[in-house]
């Protein structure tokens, strides 16, 4: 799988056309993953690295702590170290500053052909609410009609909230739970009622059917893409 490492930037070598290499190899990967409706985690590592460029760019003096430091000297009677660091050099200095210029332009790049992407499958993706509705939506399962299989898979999901600096966020936590074959008898309907049998510690669960046309890739697309969905869903019915 296509990786470019956190520190990618700072590690190894301080040279702009082999960081090039680097990054386009990484890219050129991503792309092919692209082409195939792969999104996921590509999509996610870009705007990672993206906005660890950006913030860089704003502020030099982060990479400063991104360097490694030598030891300059041990006093093991006072257990302790001083450091030294290794850039000094105004030329490497400038040498990276052409570096992260490069890579933001390539990456914003590449993000925009991955969000094209993930626009068309969102588009492409239905979430429908299977049986009666729930007041409750927190928890309860997600039925995925794989194509093009016949065969129904099921997750529980269960959404999260977790609080950032300044606003809180949600996200959905899924267990694939159980698979059915698709047939006359085995109705979406029916499934819920078998999953309601099955665990009576949700009587009335809310429970959503995630249905394309597209055969698009499930772990790495259809089902990132249904979970943004969902988060979507319970926020604009709380």
């Amino acid at each position: 799988m296509a990786e470019l490492k956190n520190d990618w930037l700072t590690e190894g070598l301080i040279d702009f056309e082999f960081k090039k290499y680097v990054l386009l190899a990484y890219l050129q990967e991503v792309r092919q993953n692209f082409r195939i409706t792969r999104l996921y985690p590509f999509l996610s590592d870009l705007i990672f690295h993206y906005k660890n460029l950006r913030s860089i760019q704003e502020n030099q003096k982060i990479i400063f702590e991104k360097f490694p430091r030598i030891i300059k000297k041990a006093d093991f009677e006072k257990l302790k170290l001083s450091y030294e660091k290794i850039i000094k050099d105004d030329d490497i200095m400038k040498e990276i500053e052409d570096i992260v210029f490069f890579a933001i332009d390539e990456i914003l790049r590449a993000l925009k052909e991955g969000k094209e992407i993930y626009d068309f499958v969102e588009e492409h993706v239905d979430l429908i609410p299977v049986g009666l509705s729930s007041l409750y939506k927190d928890e309860g399962y997600m039925l995925i009609d794989k194509k093009p299989e016949n065969e129904v898979k099921v997750y529980r999901y269960q959404i999260t909230i977790f609080e950032g600096p300044e606003e809180k966020f949600r996200g959905v936590h899924t267990t694939l739970i159980d698979q059915f074959e698709k047939s006359i008898v085995s109705t979406y309907e029916q499934i819920k009622l078998n999953l309601i049998r099955k665990h009576k510690e949700l009587p009335n669960p809310a429970t959503y059917l995630v249905d394309t046309k597209f055969a698009f890739p499930l772990n790495e697309t259809l089902l990132p893409v249904a979970k943004r969905l969902l988060v979507k869903e319970v926020n604009l019915t709380q």
